[in-house]
């Protein structure tokens, strides 16, 4: 019988918190009964939305008032030592959780899991990693924040847990990494770029195939999986696809919306266009993972809804089942 995955979850959090929690949870504990969710929070709001169907035995609730608002100071909120979030912290720190999970105040969220949750030895910053497609199926990219300036060294790393967390999630697949770069000739970029790009070059990693650089343009192509980069530069290029994702889809709607004929049209291609919204809906790529402590940290974005939140426990399950924090160790070693 497979060991229960046991997952932190600080119910209050986001936007329309705890109820789209509390739904996620539901939803997800009908696909998945080998999760035991310890769930942190105000217990009187937690159980307005405590469905009879979910079962007593798959939860439970760990009662504080005290909540990180969104608008606390990083600083301030790790002084609230009482929060659901720190709690559900401390509740992995204690190893009495494999994973924890929060869609609430990001930089709180960072700070905390960073002053309580030692770094992997010799990994020397931490990266944020995010999920986005690609033309053959889903990319991961690091550092979208977390580092904002970065050595040669810490691209490296970024490497090697982008790997490991590339392989956890998608076991049959092989990992592919490349750097972001403003070319793909090997003069191209500064010298930190330059650096890492021969330690990677030089230093063949079984556990990954090294493909050099790739331009911002090609990483939607698939031919790399795993794309690293500093945490502002990772940054810029999320908002940026974020931005013309959404203008994509707004134009499509208007032009499907805004005429008879393109109501027609839109009516005879339902099918393409039901498959071209899903491919696109960001509730399927919620959960950002902060890598390079000795437990992975999921970030769920603070707007999505119970559907997107479910996903992001599914992404807990996968990363603790896959063995993350293992396959970075043995990476490094």
């Amino acid at each position: 019988m497979l060991k229960k995955i046991t997952i932190a979850v600080d119910a209050m959090g986001g936007d329309n918190s705890p109820e789209k929690v509390i739904k996620g949870i539901s939803l997800h504990s009908k696909n998945d009964q080998n999760v035991y969710y310890k769930i942190f929070g105000d217990i009187k709001k937690i159980n307005e939305f405590i469905p009879k169907s979910l079962t007593t035995s798959l939860y439970e609730i760990i009662h504080t008032e005290d909540e990180i608002k969104s608008t606390d100071t990083p600083l301030s909120a790790a002084r609230s030592k009482n929060s659901s979030m720190c709690l559900a912290i401390d509740s992995v720190k204690n190893k009495e959780s494999d994973i924890v999970i929060s869609a609430g105040n990001t930089g709180a969220l960072f700070v905390i899991a960073k002053l309580n949750l030692k770094m992997i030895e010799s990994i020397g910053k931490p990266a944020l990693a995010g999920l986005w497609p690609n033309k053959n199926g889903t990319n991961v990219v690091l550092d979208l924040g977390a580092s904002i300036e970065c050595s040669e060294k810490n691209l490296v790393d970024f490497g090697i847990m982008g790997s490991a967390l590339f392989r956890a999630l998608f076991p049959n697949e092989d990992s592919k990494v490349a750097i972001l770069n403003i070319g793909s000739e090997e003069i191209k970029g500064h010298e930190i770029i330059k650096n890492a790009y021969e330690i990677l070059n030089s230093n063949k990693n079984s556990n990954f195939k090294f493909n050099g650089y790739i331009e911002g343009n090609e990483i939607m192509d698939g031919l790399s999986n795993v794309i690293i980069t500093d945490g502002f530069t990772g940054n810029v290029a999320l908002k940026t696809a974020e931005g013309t994702a959404n203008f994509i889809t707004g134009e499509l709607k208007k032009a499907m919306t805004g005429t008879l004929m393109g109501k027609l049209s839109a009516i005879l291609n339902i099918n393409n266009l039901n498959k071209f919204k899903k491919r696109l809906d960001p509730r399927l790529y919620n959960g950002a993972i902060l890598l390079g402590l000795d437990s992975a940290v999921v970030k769920s974005h603070g707007s999505t809804d119970h559907i997107g939140f479910t996903n992001s426990l599914e992404l807990c399950v996968k990363i603790v089942s896959g063995n993350l924090i293992d396959k970075i160790k043995q990476s490094i070693d």
